[in-house]
């Protein structure tokens, strides 16, 4: 009975003494430093930063080490920063600092560098701003065996559209739907900025492609044909389907563009391609799907004369709702991909700036 009291009076001293040290909670890693041991913390001061396409943006970040934790052996500092993805057991390298040393990576070279406010600042410096840098970001500090992270979202203004080709709706792979995309001056949509289109007010019955490869489409309106009329309002997920097999629309996003898009004033209306040459005899070039979107949402452009654009279809961005243009809510009116050798329509050009 003594032995079975003492052996109980050690468990309790035992667990007291430990307490600080380990949790019942299994969902979670807890990492515990000894007292007077090397400590690194790596903080971000806002968890997601705005800007848009050409523009320059700073990614925060700040390190707060113990000056006396490495006594004399002072170890040299590591700097990376990484992009997450939608797999999150996959990174892209960013940029790396050690000192002196200094790497960037891929599309971000000649494009980043360290901001350098101060000792502890590890906020990294974006500029000329591309649709691809949209995303989270992941600054990471190492010194010797300690090192903290710190993750950061990048938000693009922008303008999230749904597309299909000429083909016809539920006609692109992922892979196609990524290329599809592209080709018109956009990139294909997160999630999150479906979502946040979707709280804007976006509503399409037709699923598209999501970056992540999911398929999902955006409704405000509940009716039979999107879902039934009973349900609530939302973002509707299919799921993730064969990239090479399954074919969806897509939903692409982009954001504002250097240069100018217009109505180009012509005597006469165009084939298609008289379309195409009249905006390259103007010093331009025939405007994207992705263009007429964003001069829409970003700038407000508003045209009551339907257009040709560069993929055959023809289209016409209304702002401001009216009578005989689009009277009941401001869209890009679709007219549709009309034949290109006998239809007649205006055109939409698009002049970069150098």
């Amino acid at each position: 009975m003594k032995s079975l009291l003492l052996l109980v009076l050690i468990s309790i001293c035992w667990a007291d003494h430990h307490s600080d040290n380990y949790t019942l909670d299994h969902d979670r890693v807890i990492h515990i430093q000894a007292e007077n041991g090397p400590r690194l913390l790596v903080e971000a001061e806002q968890a997601r930063v705005f800007s848009h396409r050409g523009g320059n943006v700073t990614l925060p970040c700040k390190f707060y080490r113990d000056p006396t934790a490495f006594g004399s052996g002072m170890h040299k500092i590591r700097i990376k920063w990484t992009k997450l993805t939608s797999d999150y057991l996959k990174e892209v390298d960013v940029f790396v600092s050690m000192g002196y040393h200094k790497k960037t990576y891929g599309g971000y070279q000649g494009r980043v560098f360290l901001k350098g406010g101060s000792d502890n600042d590890a906020s990294l410096v974006i500029t000329d701003l591309t649709l691809e840098d949209y995303g989270r970001y992941k600054c990471e500090v190492i010194e010797g065996l300690e090192d903290d992270t710190a993750v950061v979202a990048l938000d693009l203004q922008g303008v999230v559209f749904p597309y299909f080709p000429r083909l016809g709706r539920y006609n692109l792979n992922f892979h196609e739907a990524q290329q599809a995309c592209l080709d018109q001056d956009a990139v294909i949509a997160s999630f999150d900025q479906l979502y946040d289109a979707w709280r804007g007010g976006l509503d399409w019955c037709n699923a598209g492609w999501l970056s992540d490869g999911s398929v999902q489409y955006p409704i405000t309106k509940p009716r039979e044909p999107c879902g039934g009329q009973n349900t609530v309002p939302g973002v509707r997920n299919y799921g993730f389907w064969d990239k090479e097999k399954s074919r969806y629309d897509v939903f692409c996003f982009t954001s504002n563009f250097n240069g100018r898009f217009y109505y180009l004033i012509h005597p006469t209306k165009l084939t298609y391609d008289e379309a195409v040459q009249a905006c390259l005899s103007d010093g331009a070039q025939i405007a994207k799907v992705g263009q007429i979107f964003a001069a829409w949402k970003l700038l407000g452009y508003d045209r009551c004369d339907a257009g040709w654009l560069a993929d055959g279809s023809v289209r016409y961005p209304i702002s401001r709702p009216r009578r005989r243009c689009s009277p009941t809510e401001a869209a890009v009116r679709f007219v549709g991909f009309p034949d290109k050798k006998h239809k007649l329509y205006g055109v939409y050009c698009f002049r970069a700036y150098n």
